[in-house]
Parts: structure tokens; sequence; C-alpha cells
């Protein structure tokens, strides 16, 4: 009997794997990819980046400058995913299994943050530039509404996960619905809650700088500037201080989740 699952097991992973090569080299003739090209060109450009890609004593001077659009962007991921949280979690209670109301209210929560999820941030970003123009504004919403969409689905699904006991107990003694809520629902999610606020500040801040090209700020913006001038030593010292900024927050996000769990 074993043996049988074992067979099938990796008779579904060789067809797996021959679907997934069947669809590469599907891929590969319908964009006419030439991929020898494609791994050959691999040793000159990393001969041209190690060559002209790197910062140098001219570009140190732009160093305050990166500094000031770095830190911006960074605040603007932190505000937009707070206030995303926050709505979030309204939402992810109204459409939670086990906190939500029914009805209507249920299916409008779920299918809410069903669209905003499935836009993503870049796309966000060029919607919000017809109404908004290329401003802090516009990259801060499309932050807002993309962490909003993933954390209200995270958060349901971590209320949904839930243990029942301390809910049924809190009915049982007569507490009412708010009460339920902050008094337990809360309190037993807030781990798991945190650490998904965590991660999605991660994940915004290495989205806004891509924004930052498309709505013309922040940190996205300088690099966009500095390598279209070809300013290859100030815009490879902008890449540098986004990889130290996400390594530090990082650092301090898994520590910050070590410490709750």
């Amino acid at each position: 009997m074993r043996g049988d699952f074992i067979v099938r097991k990796r008779v579904n992973s060789l067809l797996f794997c021959t679907l997934l090569l069947v669809a590469m080299l599907l891929a590969i003739v319908v964009t006419e990819y030439d991929a020898v090209k494609g791994f050959t060109s691999v040793p000159k450009a990393a001969e041209w980046a190690a060559s002209n890609f790197y910062p140098d004593e001219k570009s140190m001077k732009k160093l305050p400058e990166i500094f000031d659009k770095l830190t911006e962007t960074l605040l603007v991921s932190i505000a937009a995913t707070s206030l995303a949280a926050v709505a979030a979690l309204v939402f992810a209670i109204l459409g939670s299994r086990t906190t939500g109301i029914g009805g209507p209210f249920s299916v409008a929560s779920r299918w809410t943050a069903t669209v905003f999820r499935n836009i993503d941030v870049a796309a966000w970003s060029m919607i919000l530039l017809f109404s908004f123009g290329q401003n802090v504004l516009t990259g801060y919403l499309a932050l807002f509404f993309g962490s909003f969409g993933f954390l209200t689905r995270a958060f349901t699904e971590t209320i949904d996960e839930m243990s029942m006991g301390s809910v049924e107990a809190l009915r049982a003694a007569g507490a009412g619905y708010v009460s339920v809520v902050i008094h337990s629902v809360i309190p037993s999610c807030l781990p798991q809650l945190l650490s998904w606020i965590l991660f999605t500040i991660e994940t915004n801040i290495r989205q806004a700088t891509l924004i930052g090209i498309l709505t013309g700020t922040g940190i996205g913006f300088l690099f966009n500037l500095y390598y279209k001038s070809l300013n290859y030593a100030s815009a490879s010292l902008v890449v540098l201080a986004i990889v130290i900024a996400i390594m530090i927050i990082e650092s301090v996000s898994n520590y910050v989740r070590r410490v709750i769990m």
C-alpha cells in the first residue's frame, strides 16, 4: 500500500515537471526568446556592473539626499500599512465565520477584500495616477489599497483558525458581540496579526521603490533620476541603501516576531 502511494507520488511529480518544461518551451517559442544569448550575456552584464555600477567618492555627496528620500519611503510604507491594518481588522471581523454578523455584511466584506487583493500595487499606482497625479499621496494610497486587500484576507483566516473556547465561554456568560471581539478574539489573535503587519511592512518597503518610479516620489524616483542621467555611481548607492534598509527592517521584524510569538 505504501509502495503504491510512493509510486503515484513519483508519477505525479514527473508529470508536473514535464508539464512545467512544456510550458517553458512553449513560452520561449511564443516570445521568440533566445535562451542561448540570454545565458551568454550574463558574464558581460556582470563585467559591466563591476566596472560601472558601484559607488565612488563623488556619489557619496548624494548620501544626505538619498537618506532623506529613503526615510520618506519608509515612513510612507509604515503609515500606509498601519492604517490599512486598522481597516482590514474591521472588515476581517465582519467577514470572519467566527465573528461575522452574517448576511450581506459578511459577503460584502469578503468580496471587497478579494477585489482589492487581486489588483497589484503597481496597477493601483497607475490607476490612481489619473486622479491624483505624481505625488506622495498616490504612492500612499496604492500601498494602502494593496495592503488592505492582503491583510483583510490574512486577518480573516487568522480569526477563522482561532480556538472557539473563550468565545463560547463569553457568550455563555452573556457577553455581547463587541465584548467578545475585544476581550477574546483580538487578544487571542494579536501575535499572528502583528506578524502579518510586520510582513506587510517589509513587502511594502520593497514595493515602494517601484511605486516611486511610477509616481515620481521617494527613493524610487531618485534611482530613476540617477539612472536615466547615466549617473550609475549614485544609482548604485541608492540600491545599496535600499538593500541595507531592507536588511535592517527584516532583522528588527524577525526579532519582534520571536518576542511576540
